[in-house]
């Protein structure tokens, strides 16, 4: 989900129109990957250095992030889609947290539709250093010889859905930024100049389209 202030810049618009109109791509890209049956995505919303972004700019996105969590649940329920959030949420203010975990658990029946999962407050090196803090806290330092990659995995906050088969990184920007490194091992990546909130449905088509052509040899 990048290039959302730099969509809001080449239209002489403020900040945070780029990122509500962000947000409302997000919503129609989750239509998109439905309707051509990819039944799991991941979207980095924001990440730990968002943080330190300027006060007004971090406020507008937690008001977004209220508003998606708090007001817009119940409309979230009918799209039958189970959300999940990757990431640090104990880092958000309460109402917040409480609400998105609250979300989680409403929509979790509609695993086998689709799962949405939204990376908030999430750093890959965080996320590694998070699950071994957990891993050993659950299993005991004595375990570290008998840790595998899949019980590492099960300890990362991308337990529930699996590894991504697709990366699509928007903006031109042409490296991942700390997104899911332990996950993305085997995806295959595209770039695209396109801002976020300017992506199409007819861009996002031609990608999926380039995607099965493509051949996956999985490290073979």
């Amino acid at each position: 989900m990048d290039g959302n202030r730099r969509w809001a810049k080449s239209k002489n618009l403020p900040t945070y129109e780029g990122h509500s109109a962000g947000y409302e791509k997000l919503k129609d890209f989750a239509r998109w990957a439905k309707e051509a049956g990819v039944k799991n995505i991941i979207a980095f919303a924001f990440s730990t250095e968002n943080w330190e972004r300027k006060k007004h700019e971090v406020d507008f996105l937690l008001m977004l992030f209220r508003k998606m969590v708090i007001e817009e649940a119940e409309e979230l329920k009918k799209e039958k889609a189970r959300i999940i959030f990757l990431g640090d949420l104990d880092k958000f203010p309460k109402d917040i947290a409480v609400a998105a975990r609250k979300l989680e658990e409403d929509t979790k029946k509609y695993a086998k539709n689709q799962t949405i999962g939204l990376a908030v407050s999430y750093g890959g090196r965080a996320e590694i250093i998070s699950s071994i803090r957990k891993l050993v806290k659950e299993k005991g330092i004595n375990a570290i010889g008998k840790i595998d990659e899949k019980m590492f995995s099960s300890f990362l906050f991308t337990k529930d859905i699996p590894d991504p088969d697709l990366i699509i990184r928007t903006s031109g920007e042409m490296r991942l930024s700390g997104f899911l490194p332990w996950q993305s091992v085997y995806s295959e990546l595209f770039f695209t100049k396109t801002n976020w909130p300017a992506l199409t449905k007819k861009e996002f088509q031609k990608i999926l389209k380039e995607y099965v052509f493509r051949e996956r040899r999985l490290g073979k």
